[in-house]
């Protein structure tokens, strides 16, 4: 992505054109000029020129703090770049300009394309604006407004006649030169408190924070079988889940409770909360078979079960009970979805203290627990249908039966396998619609995905210009540095010179690890 701000130091378009629209195309490169905005924009900026030239000036400091922390991580990266090639190991990727989120990798869709194209129209627009509106509140008026394809980079500039901002002194000059990376660093701010305030401005439409709605379910995901769009998700075992991010969150958990309990060359059995009272006459009519090794062999979409002694859960340790494998013999094949509907063979840890006997199996049942193999993750997922939710929530509008007709919506089934896999295979959003009006349900998923991608677009655009690299904001500001500030015992030869030397060298070093962070994003 390239920026600018001038069209050309030695041409000097008048102020005032005839022409509202002009454009050039050649081989490698196109623009399209437009003039309708410089009256409107330079008015604005003169009738308000002192409140403006108070923001822009805050502008300054914070990006003359910005291009020298840049400068700071690149000549970081330049002296970790010798240190490591001097000790014959590959330079890693991972705090390059100190932005993990630029190194993760890239899992580009035709969406995210939509999202990121829209988002950095939005984002250069906003630069070239800070740019327009900082000149016209020092009195210089735009020449054009131009957005440009070069090679494979789009982009945007503003046109000003370069010999007025010759002539202005050096602080306006870098008022109007630090006003684009001022606005983007002010964007990302708006970005963050849309996304916070979110949740309150689609309030009267959304609820959000009681629990995650399906969005999509893929087509070769495990539960394409089980869940579809709009239904939602109310919780995973005995965690009720609220939003999205907690989705995860626990799939995390449920995952690490799964390696240790499947770690070494034990099979261990699921904790006791995960124990159901079988009725024995259904556990005569089972498939027995052998157990052998880590094979369990039961037939499709039957489980394993083993039995297990109803016990005190007090007993039992945090991540269950072990069991060794030598000593189970036989194993009942059972649907899963039948045994969830049994109750528990257990209290849990609260309701274990009021009862001196956690046991609630009968003399009739008997207590089964699934047989956790290694590298397979047992949960039992609860949800139900947002209309059927809405339609008791609308219904059951006196609290007293609110339980009840929740209840009546509730489904149950139970997912064995990798727990990670099927988290990333269905797509969640924490809002639900007060109504079951379907097609908006994509709108709040939609603002998030804009706005985040906005603020990083914008933040990677201050960053860029940032940088001390030909055609960019950082040359124009470290012009001005240079030979304005830091010059006095230096010719005006000189003084280019070492304004070229640094720019050629910020260039290569900022392209060389742009070019590779891109390149280890794509590997």
């Amino acid at each position: 992505m390239m920026d600018g701000r001038r069209g050309g130091r030695q041409t000097l378009l008048p102020l005032r054109s005839i022409r509202q629209l002009s454009n050039t195309v050649s081989c490698w490169y196109c623009d399209f000029k437009f003039m309708a905005f410089n009256e409107p924009l330079f008015r604005f900026g003169r009738r308000h020129s002192r409140y403006l030239r108070v923001w822009f000036s805050m502008g300054i400091g914070f990006s003359l703090a910005a291009v020298f922390g840049v400068t700071m991580l690149i000549l970081y990266q330049l002296a970790k770049a010798y240190l490591v090639y001097a000790g014959g190991n590959a330079l890693s990727g991972t705090s390059l300009f100190g932005l993990p989120f630029l190194t993760t990798g890239m899992n580009i869709s035709l969406s995210s394309l939509g999202y990121l194209c829209i988002s950095s129209v939005i984002c250069i627009i906003v630069h070239e604006f800070g740019h327009a509106l900082a000149a016209a509140s020092e009195g210089v008026q735009m020449e054009y407004i131009a957005f440009f394809y070069a090679l494979v980079f789009p982009g945007a500039l503003v046109a000003f006649n370069h010999t007025l901002l010759q002539a202005l002194p050096s602080v306006a000059s870098l008022r109007i030169y630090c006003a684009g990376i001022w606005h983007n660093a002010a964007f990302c701010g708006v970005c963050t408190v849309v996304l916070s305030l979110l949740p309150i401005i689609l309030s009267p439409f959304f609820m959000h924070g009681e629990n995650p709605m399906v969005l999509d379910v893929h087509p070769l995901s495990p539960l394409s079988g089980y869940l579809s769009a709009n239904d939602v998700i109310l919780s995973l075992d005995e965690f009720h889940i609220h939003t999205a991010e907690e989705w995860k969150q626990i799939i995390t958990v449920l995952t690490e409770k799964t390696q240790l309990l499947t770690s070494g060359q034990s099979t261990e059995i699921a904790n006791v909360q995960k124990s159901y009272c079988v009725p024995d006459s259904v556990i005569e009519k089972s498939i027995q078979i052998q157990f052998e090794g880590y094979q369990t062999n039961c037939p499709n979409e039957l489980i394993a079960f083993v039995p297990a002694t109803c016990l005190d859960v007090s007993k039992y340790n945090v991540g269950g009970k072990k069991f060794n494998h030598e000593k189970i013999e036989v194993i009942h094949c059972l649907n899963a979805k039948d045994v969830v509907k049994h109750k528990k063979c257990a209290y849990n840890s609260v309701q274990t203290h009021r009862n001196s006997s956690a046991c609630l199996c009968s003399e009739e049942e008997s207590c089964l627990t699934p047989l956790q193999l290694p590298g397979l993750g047992w949960v039992e997922i609860t949800y139900s249908s947002l209309e059927c939710l809405n339609r008791g929530r609308i219904f059951s509008s006196d609290n007293k039966h609110t339980g009840y007709t929740e209840g009546r919506c509730l489904q149950t089934f139970v997912f064995v396998g990798d727990l990670m896999s099927m988290s990333h295979s269905i797509h969640l959003t924490s809002y639900r619609p007060r109504l079951s009006i379907y097609f908006i349900s994509h709108l709040p998923d939609l603002l998030e995905k804009l706005f985040t991608c906005a603020f990083h677009v914008s933040m990677i655009l201050a960053l860029l210009n940032s940088l001390p690299v030909f055609f960019l904001d950082g040359e124009s500001i470290l012009e001005v540095i240079l030979l304005h500030y830091l010059g006095g015992f230096l010719s005006p030869r000189m003084k280019r010179s070492v304004l070229r030397c640094c720019l050629l060298l910020g260039t290569f070093i900022s392209t060389h690890f742009i070019l590779h962070i891109i390149f280890l994003s794509l590997s």
